[in-house]
């Protein structure tokens, strides 16, 4: 349903911003509030989910507490990733992480759960095609929509990030902004023939950095000194894919599926991609 909207967004008048900011403060396109809306109606309707939180959102949406012996989960996205990139057709996409529900508690710690407890996590890429991808623990797959027949068909299975690539992915706009660790990795990189790559979509950049290897920095900035993805609804669900392909996901202090959140909305700095490129990165760090 999103990949429809989105495809038909020009024609359909849904691109641009609504008039209106969400909790973060970030001002709200109308497809931000379509995808979320149908993201909710869908996972409303699944008996085992018991609670949703959603990066648009202020507070977690209770569905059902009651366990009844079934196992129930918190399902945690951002309704669309990058989409400010739609105005120019852009690459976007959802993002999700999957917790299993501890009855008992307020709902808030139901969802401040470490990414290392996660049950499931993946995205959707609506591109030049559909892309899938998904692990629940046992290894990365990968789908691809085939819109014949309505259908997400697998094109990947176990697919492993390679360990190594040239090329680093960063928003270089903020580069007098970043900690000098940040500068002299790029530095170091640039003198060393890699080649940056940034589409300004978290889900596009991790990707092709999954495919491709390479590494994904969002560093702090003297403007977001704790970072500016959310833990939550961006980084634990990505750094998960990345690991269980065999790539690392790092905080710059730590890893990144080990942080205990505080908060619902918590912002984290980013470091992620092929193994002996993260490795790099924090050498320089």
């Amino acid at each position: 349903m999103i990949a429809s909207q989105i495809r038909r967004a020009r024609l359909e008048d849904v691109l641009g911003a609504i008039g209106h900011e969400n909790v973060q403060g970030e001002e709200q396109q109308k497809l931000d509030v379509i995808a979320n809306e149908i993201l909710l109606a869908c996972l409303g309707s699944r008996s085992g989910v018991a609670i949703v939180a959603s990066e648009e959102g202020e507070e977690p949406m209770i569905l059902r507490t009651e366990t009844d012996g079934a196992k129930r989960y918190c399902v945690l996205f951002d309704p669309l990733d990058g989409s400010s990139n739609l105005d120019v057709a852009g690459g976007v996409g959802t993002i999700f992480s999957i917790l299993r529900y501890e009855p008992g508690g307020a709902p808030e710690q139901s969802v401040l759960q470490p990414g290392a407890r996660q049950v499931g996590a993946g995205y959707i890429l609506y591109g030049s095609s559909t892309v899938f991808v998904s692990t629940t623990g046992s290894g990365v797959q990968m789908f691809v929509l085939d819109p014949a027949v309505g259908a997400f068909l697998r094109v990947e299975e176990n697919l492993r990030i390679p360990a190594s690539g040239k090329i680093y992915s960063a928003n270089e706009g903020n580069r007098a902004a970043f900690p000098q660790g940040y500068r002299d990795y790029l530095d170091w990189a640039q003198s060393h023939g890699y080649s940056g790559r940034y589409v300004g979509a978290m889900v596009a950049d991790v990707h092709r950095t999954l495919l491709k290897g390479g590494v994904f920095l969002y560093p702090p900035t003297e403007k977001a000194p704790a970072g500016k993805l959310r833990l939550l609804y961006e980084a634990n669900p990505m750094a998960m894919l990345v690991e269980q392909a065999g790539g690392r996901a790092e905080t710059g202090e730590g890893r990144i599926l080990d942080v205990q959140p505080e908060t619902l909305h918590q912002r984290i700095p980013v470091v992620l991609g092929s193994a002996d490129e993260v490795a790099r990165v924090l050498e320089h760090l």
